[in-house]
């Protein structure tokens, strides 16, 4: 057996994370709560009036709350079939006009920052108006750096790059290398593939497996769908059910099953996302 020692089920370490399929009638589901009251709120379900007051918003700067108030302000203006995102409310609405057709919560990001290795990273959604680029059904995630740089300062591991093709001496002999899409070891037995549902640790180094590896691919840690939003941002599903209502992904917005499948079946590409 090769000599790898798997720290984690890579699935099972990601917090996430961050193609089209027509839109189908939407109209038929009336999600009771949220209409936008005359102060521009929301309610957060269909059990809260709107304009009830909430938990108290906190902001990082005067600025930041600056920032926040002209991100709500236009979305509170918006008119249209559109997706409304509340950061401090951790909510999602979809709106036509003034009538809300879903609500539903949402994991939001959790707004910390990782180090490692003269590189950082900051794990924020940021506030704005994006649109959804696209959809996707059983969708595939392909790790970021970030996550393999989160688990290698987790367990004092260096962390390196392993690069198609490339053969990779190691410290017993072996090689570490790829070949039809897997990554594996060389020995005298030839190329033995390696796990791909674990991460790859050799001689105390966590190796980065290449994008065009099974290795590097996860299936359902996004869900059964995914809305695309650019730059690494999704509205997706999500196997971490006691995620929903919480400040914890890096980035993106974590929908319950049956929410994100609604929003799938029925938000057109080209669909306004106001973030706040």
């Amino acid at each position: 057996m090769p000599d790898y020692s798997p720290i984690h089920r890579i699935a099972a370490l990601a917090a996430l994370a961050f193609a089209v399929a027509g839109p189908s009638p939407l109209w038929a589901q009336d999600a009771g709560g949220p209409h936008q009251d005359p102060n521009g709120g929301y309610a957060t379900d269909s059990s809260t009036s709107a304009g009830e007051t909430r938990a108290e918003y906190s902001f990082k700067s005067r600025s930041d709350s600056i920032a926040w108030a002209h991100a709500r302000r236009t979305a509170d203006n918006a008119t249209g079939f559109r997706i409304v995102v509340s950061l401090q409310d951790r909510h999602v609405w979809a709106i036509m006009d003034q009538d809300t057709v879903l609500s539903a919560p949402a994991a939001v990001a959790k707004g910390t920052t990782l180090d490692f290795d003269g590189q950082q990273w900051t794990f924020a959604t940021p506030r704005g108006v994006r649109h959804v680029l696209g959809k996707e059904a059983d969708p595939i995630w392909i790790p970021p750096v970030w996550l393999y740089a989160e688990t290698a300062k987790e367990y004092g591991l260096q962390l390196a790059t392993l690069h198609d093709g490339e053969r990779h001496p190691l410290s017993d002999g072996r090689v570490l290398t790829t070949q039809d899409s897997l990554v594996g070891v060389i020995d005298d037995n030839g190329f033995e593939p390696l796990p791909t549902n674990e991460h790859i640790v050799f001689d105390n180094t966590l190796f980065i497996p290449p994008t065009s590896t099974v290795n590097r691919h996860v299936k359902g840690e996004l869900g059964k769908y995914r809305l695309i939003l650019g730059d690494g941002f999704l509205l997706h599903g999500t196997p971490d059910k006691n995620s929903i209502g919480m400040a914890a992904t890096h980035g993106c917005i974590r929908l319950r099953d049956d929410d994100i499948q609604w929003l799938y079946d029925n938000v057109p590409v080209g669909t306004p996302v106001y973030i706040y």
